[in-house]
Parts: structure tokens; sequence; C-alpha cells
């Protein structure tokens, strides 16, 4: 529980100090955090499924951190291709919580 809280503020916290375009790269991250997360608390989503749903969202946030790495902020392409990995993990999500799995 203290990790979730921890992560949740850190998540806030970068949101506050980010550009506009930034933050809503952090803001959509932390957005779909929360889905995973209610859809476990839910039931909607199992176990393997939030597993699989946190992976693909660690691979994004390696993916941005690499692009951050390489200069001052991100790109316009390196922003397009997060925002198309954040609609393919949103959708994702959707299709997951949506289906007819159902934690026991």
């Amino acid at each position: 529980m203290v990790n979730k809280s921890l992560a949740a503020l850190c998540g806030i916290a970068m949101i506050a100090a980010a550009t506009p375009a930034d933050a809503r790269i952090n803001q959509r991250q932390a957005h779909q955090h929360q889905r995973i997360h209610a859809g476990v608390k839910s039931g909607s989503l199992t176990v393997n499924e939030a597993q699989h749903l946190r992976a693909q969202q660690r691979s994004i946030a390696r993916y941005e951190a690499r692009s951050r790495a390489d200069g001052p902020g991100l790109t316009r392409v390196e922003r397009t291709r997060i925002e198309a990995k954040r609609n393919r993990a949103s959708t994702a999500i959707a299709r997951q919580k949506h289906d007819a799995q159902r934690r026991r």
C-alpha cells in the first residue's frame, strides 16, 4: 500500500513539474495505472491480465526515459510514438477489463 501511495505522489510531482505536453503524457500514464488498479480491485482484471498490462506500462515508461536521456525533453516524433504506445495500451486495458474473464 505504501508503494502505491508513493508512486501516486511521484506521479503527481512529475505532472506538476512537467511542460504542458509532458504533463499530458504523465497524466495519461497515471490515469492508465488507475484504470488497471480499479480493474484489479473490481475483479474485472485477472492477476495475469494485470501483470501483462503493468509490464506494458513499464515498457512505455522505459521508452520514454530512454527518449528523454538523449537530449533535453522529447522531440515531436518521440511524443507521437509515446502517444501511439499509450493508445495501444489504453485499448488493451479496455479489452481486458471487458472480456469474459473475471477474477474469482
